[in-house]
């Protein structure tokens, strides 16, 4: 495995394409971005458009649909690079790409005739899949004996879906969807969950609120509603009530490319600490020739480095699995990411003083940033937990005995 800790010609010359993206087009743009009062607002249609020109919006689809079929170890680089510049774009992006991979493996031969040449001839075309709902998100991750409150209910040639979904990434400007509902009543959300395939626009569909984030801004999260809303057969994903099984066999690297994305933002923090050292003078010299700043810096590197690496290992494998795929791997990369950005970003706030808490330095930004993957992609506490269950072969919550819905 020592071949995945060295890069290839072609992976140096694509982050470099990136690198400069990250230079010219969301640099100069994010700050004044993530201000905007409206979040819908803080989205850039003009961004991704040009991200789309290069290539990056469809780079892990197959050639015959405009990609080249990035790997996952390749995509969890260009996660992070575009990260350093911004971590919503670098959400947007992930979500996208990442669904496009899902897609190629789990769509069957008539659905990805239907809709890949769609995602990859669109230059505006973005991915979003439906999970996560105001009394199931935890839930889903462990899996704990609730079912999903979005349900559908089958009529001839097709269902009938009823609820809403939140939280969900590029909610408001994704094109398809990958909608997870409840289809067998009295059993819990693994066992009783259907994968539909959904486009925007579709009759009893619509959008709900665009949720107010503290960070992460330039991506937006939004809610779905459904409302008698008839999805056809053919637009079942996989077999219906067998939902989860997509999840387990064409997820495994979602995990690492949520770790990807917040250790951009850690990168971010450290460039930002090295260079604030190097120029801010205190007690008669520049901070880096005091030797706390100096070993505190080492420590930021060791973390980032420490988490890069176990994101790509976590990315090798997924691609790899008979090399010794170990199911803690979609779950803690992101979580050990999450923590040592969090501590890197607090640390940088620190390292800047007053002048990190102004808004005009970019650092209040970052730490806002930072927070997101505490949380988003599990809780790392329910990932922990997930992981300790895999280690152990603790066996699922007893799907039988669901909880009474709260009065």
């Amino acid at each position: 495995m020592e071949e995945i800790f060295i890069q290839t010609e072609e992976q140096r010359a694509i982050l470099e394409t990136v690198k400069k993206f990250v230079d010219d087009s969301i640099l100069p743009r994010a700050a004044e971005l993530d201000a905007k009062i409206k979040p819908e607002d803080g989205f850039s249609w003009e961004i991704i458009e040009e991200a789309d020109k290069l290539g990056l919006r469809t780079m892990t689809l197959e050639e015959q649909y405009n990609g080249f079929g990035a790997d996952s170890l390749t995509t969890a680089m260009v996660v992070e690079e575009l990260a350093k510049g911004d971590l919503g774009i670098s959400v947007v992006m992930a979500q996208t790409l990442k669904l496009a991979q899902i897609m190629d493996k789990a769509l069957n031969d008539e659905q990805k005739a239907r809709v890949l040449p769609e995602v990859a001839s669109d230059p505006r075309c973005l991915l979003a899949i439906g999970i996560t709902e105001p009394d199931n998100a935890s839930n889903y991750f462990l899996p704990y004996p609730s079912s999903f409150r979005t349900t559908a209910e089958k009529t001839d040639g097709g269902w009938v879906v009823n609820g809403m979904k939140h939280f969900i990434s590029n909610g408001n400007t994704a094109r398809f969807y990958l909608l997870f509902v409840q289809t067998l009543k009295g059993v819990g959300l693994a066992e009783g969950s259907t994968c539909f395939l959904l486009e925007r626009g579709h009759e009893g569909f619509s959008i709900g609120h665009v949720h107010d984030k503290m960070g992460e801004r330039l991506a937006n999260n939004a809610e779905l509603i459904f409302q008698d809303c008839f999805i056809p057969d053919e637009n079942v994903v996989g077999e219906p009530h067998k939902g989860f099984s997509v999840l387990a066999n064409f997820f495994p690297q979602s995990n690492a490319y949520a770790g990807a994305s917040i250790t951009g933002v850690a990168e971010a923090c450290f460039a930002k600490s090295e260079e604030w050292a190097k120029i801010r003078v205190q007690g008669g010299k520049p901070l880096i020739q005091h030797d706390g700043i100096r070993a505190q810096l080492a420590e930021m590197r060791m973390l980032i480095d420490a988490s890069r690496s176990y994101i790509h290992r976590a990315c090798w494998l997924a691609d790899n699995q008979e090399h010794g795929w170990d199911k803690t791997l979609g779950a803690l990369p992101k979580a050990m990411a999450s923590q040592a950005a969090w501590k890197i970003a607090t640390w940088t706030l620190e390292m800047h003083g007053g002048h990190g808490y102004m808004k005009e330095f970019g650092v209040a930004k970052l730490v806002r940033d930072a927070a997101a993957f505490l949380h988003s992609d599990g809780v790392n506490r329910t990932l922990f937990l997930k992981a300790s269950n895999f280690m152990y072969d603790m066996p699922d919550y007893d799907q039988t005995e669901m909880p009474k819905a709260a009065e």
